[in-house]
């Protein structure tokens, strides 16, 4: 599916479309275990309103499970794999899911901090609302990702491969895009767009007008262009 300029937000360029996740949870069974295991194996399971702070989940696998209103400081979910699932409203300082695979999965009014997301990839998620503060999405793959309504404080996608990306009524700010490769990012929707880093790695991104006035002066400074009254 194309979105076309001709809805008055491109200016005449297209952008392929993320294709979103749309997750139908089966009924879940209440989660009663002690704590996460190395290499667990969770289908079909309700946490909720758990405090899983340190818990070491290294690579788990989350199918069909919903996470919900869930402290998770700390917890290690290193190369983890979390499919056909929801986390909503979780709230925590240094999760760790590097190297893991997020896909179609919905990330809902999730409060974090640091969370730790360099070389995982990411297929068909959305997050929806909340706000995430140091997301460190270094070497990542995005793909079909939609960012809605949340705000976003000095995200790192430097390294990252991003495709068919869209950030709508988002908040960005400090963002850090250093030798990313980006195909069909849509940033147009973006509420509040601040490039901290890496501005010359912007190609393949569609922009509006105004962002493009906005980020004159650090696109001047890349091309070493001084701007003088």
């Amino acid at each position: 599916m194309v979105r076309s300029g001709g809805n008055g937000r491109g200016g005449g360029q297209s952008v392929k479309a993320a294709r979103r996740a749309e997750v139908v949870l089966p009924d879940l069974a209440v989660w009663e275990g002690g704590g996460l295991e190395p290499d667990g194996d969770y289908d079909g399971l309700e946490f909720a309103d758990l405090d899983l702070a340190g818990q070491e989940g290294v690579g788990s696998r989350f199918m069909d499970c919903a996470v919900r209103r869930c402290g998770v400081d700390g917890v290690g979910l290193a190369k983890a794999r979390v499919l056909d699932s929801v986390w909503e409203g979780v709230r925590g300082v240094g999760a760790d899911l590097s190297g893991a695979l997020l896909r179609d999965v919905e990330v809902l009014e999730a409060r974090l901090g640091g969370v730790q997301l360099q070389g995982a990839v990411l297929e068909r998620v959305v997050v929806r609302g909340g706000k995430i503060d140091y997301l460190n999405l270094r070497q990542a793959r995005l793909r079909d990702v939609v960012f809605e309504g949340c705000v976003l404080v000095e995200p790192d996608f430097a390294g990252a491969v991003l495709e068919r990306v869209e950030f709508r009524d988002c908040v960005l700010r400090g963002v850090d895009v250093t030798g990313a490769r980006l195909t069909d990012v849509d940033l147009r929707g973006a509420a509040e767009l601040e490039v901290a880093r890496g501005v010359e790695s912007l190609a393949g991104a569609v922009i509006s007008p105004a962002q493009l006035f906005d980020l004159a002066p650090a696109l001047a400074a890349q091309l070493g262009v001084r701007v003088v009254a």
